[in-house]
């Protein structure tokens, strides 16, 4: 499912008029009867009391239009105007002239109190306030509004995306509502799907409004939702080596963990063959902790990391394999960081960079650009910003265009690690991932994920999808982890442990998981 931007909404409401004929009452009216649809779904209308917070613009008037659905079906519903309502226009005056000639109380808000018992007593509350259009920080009446709205404890249904909630980052501009529900219009906006909007958003519906697929599923939106692809079947007649050989050139003398998970999960995950250069002085400590793993020991500095003496040995062992994981733990000496830049120079096959090997290559930035394999880096925030250089602020602010424009201009997948990570493409595409949960923010929780990417592209998917797809699994076997255990103590071995649960997961829920995205999105 594709996700857009605020303005690309904007041209779809225009081409759905100018081409299709498709009027804005039409939309309008399309948006409220979804939205009253999933409030009688979810909670009922008759003899229940509604209090609906509406705005000037075209979200109050889908506001409108649910007042006046729930009004018809029995319920009782006072509307609440914030703004002057001399500014309402086009199909949202129509909405509100509609509404004005019924027997609902409809009243101009001017403070706060005025409104405060009626919202205290109220079942429920609908909020229509601001929609996407909102570009400045709340204030006044507005943010008394959301205050009181957020106090009141009523189940709260919002309009299109939670007011308050900018719809192009996810970011809360000043306040916000919290909600129960959410249906967005057409499809879902950027920040229904992005943290913290996501989380404000409650169950997220999204309705398409009578738009057509030519529109909602133009190839021009290239930000969509992580969608599944079946995984290829185990063959009854085969070997390891069909399903991968991955080279894991990681650790160090401080770093323990990073080789193992990494080395581990690609097995956990599915993958054949999974061989681990790392310094001999901590050799045969991984053999005795991870024994399917195939241990190949290198020539280490004087600090217990990886020496730059290891790089003819390892790139002519590449060779033998069909991807090559890069840094996870191999330590920012100088030496090291030396020979993770030659070495990305030089493998010749697709080759996936975490951790420090991303400090190095980001010193170095044409190293990655000159590849002619495929590159798959896998940075966090911190990361990001030394790769695409902007600072961590800017990065969180607009975690989709820094990604687009470093994929770009490095030619590599990059996957930002975080809550509901990004996947992005040279191209542009961008997908947002929504499996996993908070208990992975946890030490060794990015190894475990290089090695579930790595098993995808064993298991014969393409190199796109592996990465997409190794997302994912790495998220589910987290959320399996904490369905069992709790978010609380979540650690990297529980989502290698969990894997291969992960994988019997998706291939048995295929469906299922697709259609509701993991269960983040339900269309109606």
């Amino acid at each position: 499912m594709k996700v857009s931007r605020v303005d690309e909404m904007r041209n779809l409401d225009r081409r759905a008029t100018e081409e299709y004929g498709i009027t804005q009452e039409i939309l309008m009216e399309n948006a409220g009867q979804a939205s009253y649809f999933i409030i009688l779904q979810e909670f009922g209308i008759k003899g229940r009391r509604f209090v609906t917070f509406c705005g000037i613009g075209n979200n109050g008037g889908d506001g409108f239009v649910v007042a006046r659905k729930i009004h018809s079906a029995g319920g009782e519903v006072k509307v609440f105007i914030l703004g002057d309502r001399k500014k309402l226009d086009g199909a949202a005056k129509s909405n509100f002239d509609i509404i004005s000639r019924m027997p609902v109380e409809i009243r101009d808000i001017r403070s706060i109190d005025d409104i405060r018992a009626d919202t205290l007593q109220c079942d429920a509350i609908v909020d229509a306030i601001f929609g996407t259009g909102l570009e400045r920080e709340v204030s006044g009446i507005y943010r008394d509004a959301i205050d009181l709205i957020n106090e009141s404890g009523k189940m709260v249904f919002s309009l299109d995306i939670p007011s308050g909630v900018n719809g192009d980052t996810g970011g809360v501009m000043g306040v916000a509502v919290k909600s129960d529900y959410t249906v967005s219009y057409g499809l879902p906006k950027i920040g229904n799907m992005l943290y913290p909007g996501f989380d404000l958003c409650g169950k997220l519906y999204v309705t398409h409004i009578s738009f057509p697929p030519s529109l909602y599923d133009a190839d021009s939106i290239k930000v969509q939702l992580n969608d599944l692809v079946r995984l290829p079947l185990r063959d009854r007649d085969t070997h390891k080596g069909s399903y991968g050989k991955a080279l894991f050139i990681s650790g160090s003398s401080s770093y323990l963990g990073a080789p193992y998970f990494s080395a581990l999960s690609f097995l956990k995950a599915g993958g054949g063959l999974s061989y681990l250069a790392t310094p001999e002085s901590i050799s045969s400590f991984l053999a005795s902790k991870g024994s399917e793993i195939v241990l190949v020991p290198q020539q280490e500095t004087d600090s217990g990391s990886l020496a730059l003496g290891c790089r003819d040995e390892l790139l002519e062992f590449s060779k033998n394999v069909d991807m090559v994981i890069l840094g996870p733990g191999v330590s920012l000496d100088s030496d090291t960081q030396g020979l993770v830049r030659e070495l990305a120079k030089r493998v010749e096959v697709p080759l996936l960079i975490d951790g420090d090997g991303i400090t190095a290559i980001a010193a170095e930035l044409e190293v990655i650009k000159a590849r002619k394999a495929p590159t798959i880096l896998t940075p966090h925030s911190g990361e990001m910003s030394r790769l695409s250089g902007v600072e961590v602020g800017e990065v969180n602010n607009d975690r989709i265009g820094v990604v687009q424009k470093a994929a770009k201009e490095l030619n590599a997948i990059i996957v930002l690690k975080g809550a509901h990570s990004l996947i992005g493409f040279h191209d542009g595409t961008v997908y947002i991932n929504t499996s996993g949960n908070p208990g992975m923010a946890t030490a060794g929780s990015g190894d475990a994920l290089t090695g579930a990417i790595a098993a995808m592209y064993g298991l014969g998917l393409p190199i796109g999808e592996a990465a997409r797809i190794g997302v994912f699994m790495h998220g589910l076997s987290g959320d399996l982890a904490a369905e069992e255990i709790g978010e609380d103590g979540v650690t990297a071995q529980d989502i290698v442990d969990y894997l291969p649960d992960a994988l019997h997961y998706y291939r048995e829920n295929f469906e299922e998981l697709s259609e509701s995205f993991h269960g983040s999105v339900d269309v109606v």
